[in-house]
């Protein structure tokens, strides 16, 4: 036996390998709902649960917004989100953040550090604004800019029920539309603006975008903080 030979094709076996995993790693990486993999409701609920006990003992000095209720309806959303898409969200983007793929540990330091409200991360494309709509023009330009690009990634705008009231909205979504921009408006629907029913405000809609989600929630915490008053 010329062990000479055994070397080389035990060289060429580790090559073959490494290859087959890089290959692994790629199809991996491009499968649809990869972001959300790991999230479960009650996962998510935790960690929320978690943030809301250091606020409520004063340790974040900010305003917090707290989610509940709508994890179940954010992480069959996801499931579409591809690991190279844009996420773009508003004050209150915990959820958004950990389902695209934001490291736990590095958003619960954001967030004790006073950016609760505006969560921003390059690395996985996720970017929020804690102005009512003030994601949406960037989030349009995103999608213009794939789109002339010739880029395959989306563009995942999520805003509140008041929010999609807003001529903003409306200039946004009629923009995205007509240009045919690679583009998905997500409203987060719980009935409310802070805590005024919005449709009793502004009347009934048909709600028929094309490119448009919309999806309803109870709401379990206030529009801002735990419900319990926090001495700093």
């Amino acid at each position: 036996m010329d062990f000479r030979d055994d070397g080389f094709q035990l060289k060429k076996d580790i090559e073959e390998i490494k290859k087959s995993i890089g290959e692994l790693k790629n199809k991996v990486n491009s499968q649809e709902g990869i972001c959300n993999e790991k999230w479960t409701p009650e996962k998510l609920i935790e960690f929320e649960e978690e943030i809301r006990e250091i606020y409520e003992a004063g340790g974040i000095k900010a305003p917090v917004h707290f989610a509940r209720g709508n994890e179940a309806q954010l992480i069959e959303i996801f499931k579409n989100v591809k690991k190279e898409d844009w996420v773009f969200s508003n004050h209150r983007a915990h959820y958004h953040a950990l389902l695209k793929g934001v490291r736990r540990e590095w958003l619960k330091n954001e967030i004790l550090d006073c950016r609760s409200i505006h969560i921003n991360n390059n690395k996985e494309k996720v970017y929020t604004s804690s102005i009512v709509g003030g994601a949406l023009p960037v989030a349009v330009g995103v999608a213009l800019g794939i789109k002339l690009k010739q880029g395959t990634e989306r563009v995942w705008c999520f805003v509140g029920d008041m929010c999609a009231e807003m001529g903003a909205f409306h200039e946004a979504e009629k923009y995205s539309r007509r240009h045919n921009l690679p583009i998905t408006f997500v409203v987060e629907d719980n009935d409310l603006s802070v805590d005024t029913m919005t449709q009793e405000v502004w009347g009934k809609e048909d709600f028929g975008r094309t490119q448009t989600i919309r999806y309803k929630y109870k709401r379990f915490y206030p529009h801002h903080g735990s419900g319990k008053w926090v001495t700093f």
